[in-house]
């Protein structure tokens, strides 16, 4: 999917709930190998303070054999690394799956095309997860 008009963010509909849809991905993420270095519930925070919000959780996640070579190509890299996924309910119940898209990230961080592929694995991450 081609990022829309959110500067580069890519939005999948998931065809579960934030919480199952977390759990798909931690799957995944696990399956592949990939780190998964927190997991931000957004609208858990926000109840502990007594504000109310839909369902909204942050996955960050990676891997340093992918991230590193991105650092060194180009170090403002790091400030996007590591990758997110976001996965919240709108107020209409959809649940969606948001992240940065790869050429976005290509082109903000003049990355070689040849490493392109260390970061598009996040599109792949969030289909799976959104079946």
């Amino acid at each position: 999917m081609a990022p829309n008009s959110n500067n580069g963010i890519v939005c999948k509909k998931s065809q579960h709930s934030v919480d199952e849809t977390v759990e798909k991905l931690k799957a995944v993420l696990q399956a592949k190998g990939v780190t998964l270095f927190a997991l931000v519930d957004h609208s858990g925070e926000a109840q502990k303070v007594g504000l109310t919000m839909p369902p909204t959780k942050l996955l960050i996640f990676g891997n340093p054999k992918g991230g590193t070579p991105l650092m060194l190509a180009s170090p403002s890299i790091a400030i996007d690394l590591p990758l997110k996924i976001l996965v919240a309910q709108d107020t209409d119940g959809t649940v969606n799956i948001s992240y940065n898209a790869s050429d976005y990230l290509q082109q903000r961080h003049n990355l070689p095309q040849n490493l392109l592929a260390n970061i598009a694995v996040v599109e792949t991450l969030a289909t799976k997860a959104a079946e």
